[in-house]
């Protein structure tokens, strides 16, 4: 077993990535409670109950509204957890409200993980002394098949900023922009119709999902200011510079 975490109970167990946890969590024998809208304080009372780890998968701006139902049930040594995209805030509202172990997560994927892709999961643990209770929950991560790292809030929210939020931001303003140009769709080449292949979902479906978290994310601002800045670059000419630095993504690749 994980380190002392046999029973699990999920608030959000209905979405999908509350399902694919609580299916993972299931598979490895573990008792698992599913906590949905709507319930009662009966309904959280009798959840929480001897529960060792309380799985928030809660959109970051239901947070609040979730650990005011949660907290007058929940006591040490429960596990406090999230699994959010955004990590700075959501943290400092579970510690606010909780003198229990808190550890914040966010797994770097859906719920459909692609072939080849390694599924990773970033802990950080919320008070300086609950080390413990992220190493629990992190192996109870890496025994579902998730490689798991250390993080920080401030360090998450910094590198999701870019990850999520800018990359969200930047690709629709750039095809908004593209829209403007009468007639485009005649000139769509292979290269052009990649990236609009991998902006469909984002813009099409999950359009309100990465506006929620691009803008909980404290680091938005700093991030955007830094990107115009390379926007000014390029449009000074300084493209050189900007397509050596790129290329640091591909530094350990032989092929290029």
């Amino acid at each position: 077993m994980s380190a002392g975490i046999y029973k699990i109970t999920i608030v959000g167990a209905n979405g999908q990535m509350g399902g694919l946890f609580a299916r993972d969590f299931t598979q490895l024998g573990l008792k698992v409670t599913q906590l949905n809208r709507p319930f009662t304080d009966d309904d959280v009372r009798e959840a929480l109950h001897g529960c060792d780890l309380l799985l928030l998968s809660v959109p970051v701006t239901a947070m609040d509204a979730v650990l005011d139902r949660m907290l007058p049930h929940l006591t040490p040594p429960t596990i406090l957890c999230d699994v959010g995209s955004v990590k700075v805030l959501p943290l400092k509202a579970m510690l606010d409200r909780y003198d229990g172990p808190v550890v914040g997560t966010h797994p770097l994927f859906g719920p459909v993980i692609p072939d080849g892709f390694e599924p990773k999961v970033a802990i950080m643990p919320g008070h300086e002394d609950d080390v413990d209770a992220a190493v629990a929950v992190a192996a109870l991560f890496k025994r579902c098949g998730y490689h798991c790292f250390a993080s920080t809030p401030q360090e998450h929210d910094r590198a999701m900023a870019f990850v999520q939020g800018l990359n969200y931001t930047t690709t629709v303003a750039y095809l908004a922009a593209a829209r403007d140009v009468d007639g485009i769709e005649n000139f769509v080449t292979p290269s052009f119709q990649r990236r609009l292949d991998s902006a469909a979902k984002m813009l099409t479906k999950d359009t309100e999902l990465f506006e929620v978290i691009s803008e909980a994310n404290p680091y938005m601002q700093e991030v955007s200011r830094k990107y115009m800045s390379y926007l000014s670059l390029a449009a000074g000419g300084d493209l050189d510079l900007l397509a050596d630095r790129a290329q640091w993504w591909w530094r350990s690749d032989e092929t290029y």
